[in-house]
């Protein structure tokens, strides 16, 4: 009786528990998706701007950070890099890769369109898989093969038709440098694994703003002159899809199951080219369609089979 008594009492405060946790899921997850979004209408708003994409790049990296920093301080947050120097040495190389990245897709942006842009900068995640087995000595198992070539071959059947007729080749050198990019953050990112959250966002953001000053220093200067039509697409661009984007991602992953975060991440992607086809009326051709299924079917397939065989 005693003992059944003790459990009547425990079991409250339990299903409290229960529940708090689901409201924290259900709260990450929402902030998850709403970054996730934002991110896919970065393209719909660097459109609006009337500036080049190193200097597109270059505004969103400034005010993203200064945001972030603003956020970072107000939280009173701890930095703890000093003691992870050899990290802190891989997420600055990570950070410069970012802000590489971003350069190439907002150029590819500008040149190829903001669908099949998108498409070519999410082969990013496949470039980690495929040298997942070097670099972290994960097994290469034969369902990730399968999505690996699913996704060469959405590639091919994408840009197939401009690599034939030897078009739009500096657009589409841009999108496959912006993967490669991609692929350079992420690795260098997982080798950071110490410096996390809030401080791994801000600081990465920093250090891209670093490297696209520096790029756009070399190349014009850093004088920009910009109209005052353009102000609230960069304001938007900088403040909401990049300081609070990246602020919501942050704060969301650690709490969701990495499977989900996995998964779930190619909804970016898939509103980028939903949304450039409603908003900007870029046109898929029927195999381009065929190809963006495939890319992002394979994509997804490969992270499953990989969190599933882990999970085991």
């Amino acid at each position: 009786m005693i003992l059944q008594s003790a459990l009547q009492r425990l079991r409250p405060v339990t299903d409290r528990n229960q529940k708090e946790k689901q409201r924290i899921t259900e709260h990450a997850h929402i902030k998850y998706f709403a970054a996730l979004l934002l991110f896919g209408t970065n393209g719909i708003v660097a459109s609006h701007i009337a500036l080049t994409s190193y200097e597109i790049v270059l505004l969103r990296t400034l005010i993203g950070s200064l945001l972030l920093l603003i956020i970072f301080l107000f939280h009173k947050g701890k930095l703890t890099f000093g003691k992870h120097k050899r990290q802190f040495l891989f997420l600055s190389i990570s950070g410069v890769a970012m802000g590489a990245s971003w350069m190439f897709l907002y150029e590819a942006y500008q040149q190829i369109g903001v669908g099949i842009a998108s498409l070519a900068y999410y082969c990013g995640p496949v470039i980690v898989m495929a040298l997942s087995p070097l670099l972290f000595g994960e097994k290469l198992t034969p369902t990730k093969m399968i999505g690996f070539v699913a996704v060469l071959c959405g590639i091919y059947l994408v840009n197939g038709r401009a690599l034939q007729e030897g078009g739009i080749g500096w657009g589409l050198f841009c999108g496959g440098m912006s993967a490669i990019m991609y692929a350079a953050m992420v690795i260098c990112n997982k080798k950071a694994a110490c410096i996390t959250g809030l401080e791994n966002a801000m600081l990465q953001l920093i250090f891209s703003f670093i490297t696209v000053a520096v790029f756009v220093y070399v190349k014009q200067g850093l004088f920009i002159r910009i109209e005052s039509s353009d102000w609230a697409p960069i304001l938007m661009l900088g403040l909401l899809n990049t300081g609070i984007g990246c602020y919501f991602y942050f704060s969301s992953i650690g709490k969701l199951p990495v499977q989900s975060v996995a998964v779930c991440g190619y909804l970016e992607p898939l509103s980028a080219v939903a949304f450039s086809v409603l908003l900007l009326h870029e046109t898929l051709l029927p195999v381009q369609l065929i190809g963006a299924v495939l890319i992002i079917g394979g994509a997804v397939f490969s992270e499953r089979s990989g969190k599933i065989g882990q999970t085991r």
